[in-house]
């Protein structure tokens, strides 16, 4: 397939093309021009957008789609489309099924299902069998099978000499380590973030210092064993500022936040709206304000969705009875574009994550593979239910005013538009 997008600003600071405006030709996948005009013929899909802006292609490291096992939620075919027109080429997904992706065979089922689309899929394998903490899983076979890293989704591990062994066992063959920092013996179950909020309406509280205590844990053994780090969806300026530090002492470690993270308070709380029941929970205003200082610093590596879509019978219930989760691919984009500038936020979406995850990093230039994602940064909206294309509607963006619009993704020479 011809594909010719007209007049488009790349958004791509490794590319000559940065901020200027141009054709650019796609052939069978391929850029093979980029200049200030190229005259379409016949057989060339042309696509000309309102106020057109091309960046690489943005990959998601963190998200959660119910296949195997939990497909009311949200299966792996919807989920990749939704993902393309959200404006993700690429999806690291999380091990949180039934049976949980613990093997080489769960990697490969993944792998399969995802055959044929447009965005690609990379697996997350789990760090332990079945995601129970008690024993590593086999982690180079899951490496072997496609696995780019190993955690186990939103479950911390508390034994520490399992971790220390994770870490060291893992530098046998450059596997990443990833560790939900939360230190569970001092969250106790708690529902939101604790402070004023939490005290006010009367909901269990989930203290920073559990965050803090396990993050702290983790790189005390990372700096005695060596190896590779991920600590997805920090939420703190503490979190923040301990990893800054493992960072400028040397050590191989990174970090992930999520939108929601950098979008929304734990003022969100007064409604008791189950949407806004996340894990690690919705901090304070002050916390928000760090976390996307800390974007503008680049001290950042990826921003993700955290998307994990939760049916309607584990989320239309009382708040302490719900699961934790929102949905976020739909929004993302909205979200970061009205706090952020893109220069600001979109190298965490696009070449930073790639690093970090150890895949090879893409750039706007003539006779590379096209991965690009359109979109437009002005306009205004508020988000509504009509936006979502996930199976499951648990977004906690819902009635929030954003910033700009996602077109689509072009990628394997495929072209999803909505």
């Amino acid at each position: 397939m011809n594909i010719l997008i007209k007049a488009a600003i790349i958004i791509d600071s490794s590319s000559l093309f940065h901020r200027q405006k141009k054709d650019i030709l796609i052939v069978n996948g391929e850029i093979k021009e980029i200049s200030d005009s190229i005259a379409s013929k016949e057989n060339y899909q042309v696509i000309e957008k309102e106020n057109l802006y091309v960046s690489n292609g943005w990959f998601d490291t963190s998200v959660s789609f119910g296949d195997p096992g939990f497909e009311e939620r949200e299966t792996i075919s919807n989920g990749l489309v939704t993902a393309a027109k959200s404006g993700f080429t690429a999806v690291a997904v999380n091990p949180n099924t039934n049976p949980v992706i613990d093997t080489k065979a769960g990697v490969e089922y993944l792998l399969n299902r995802a055959n044929g689309s447009s965005t690609t899929l990379y697996p997350i394998g789990a760090l332990t069998t079945k995601s129970e903490g008690k024993e590593l899983a086999e982690l180079f076979d899951l490496q072997n099978a496609g696995a780019i890293a190993f955690g186990d989704y939103n479950k911390p591990i508390s034994n520490d000499n399992l971790m220390k062994i994770a870490l060291q066992y893992g530098q046998n063959f450059d596997g990443l380590i990833m560790s939900f920092p939360q230190n569970d013996t001092i969250a106790h179950n708690g529902l939101a973030n604790e402070g004023e909020n939490s005290t006010k309406l009367g909901l269990k509280g989930n203290p920073a210092l559990a965050e803090h205590l396990q993050i702290a844990r983790d790189l005390f053994l990372l700096e005695y064993t060596g190896g590779k780090l991920h600590i997805p969806t920090v939420t703190t300026e503490k979190s923040i500022a301990l990893i800054k530090e493992a960072k400028d002492k040397g050590l191989n470690v990174t970090c992930s936040v999520a939108v929601h993270h950098l979008f929304l308070t734990d003022d969100e709380l007064e409604t008791f709206d189950a949407n806004v029941k996340v894990s690690p929970p919705l901090r304070s205003e002050s916390e928000v304000m760090a976390l996307r200082a800390a974007v503008r610093k680049g001290y950042i590596d990826c921003i993700t969705t955290d998307h994990n879509p939760i049916d309607i019978e584990h989320k239309k219930v009382a708040f302490n009875q719900a699961k934790f989760g929102t949905i976020g691919l739909e929004s993302a984009f909205g979200a970061l574009n009205a706090i952020l500038e893109l220069d600001e936020f979109i190298p965490c979406l696009t070449n930073r994550p790639r690093k970090t995850f150890n895949i090879s990093g893409i750039t706007i230039a003539e006779g590379n593979q096209a991965e690009l994602t359109l979109f437009n940064p002005k306009g205004a909206s508020v988000f509504s239910e009509k936006e979502i294309l996930s199976t499951s509607k648990n977004s906690a963006f819902l009635g929030k005013s954003l910033k700009g619009s996602v077109y689509g993704t072009i990628n394997k020479g495929q072209v999803a538009i909505k």
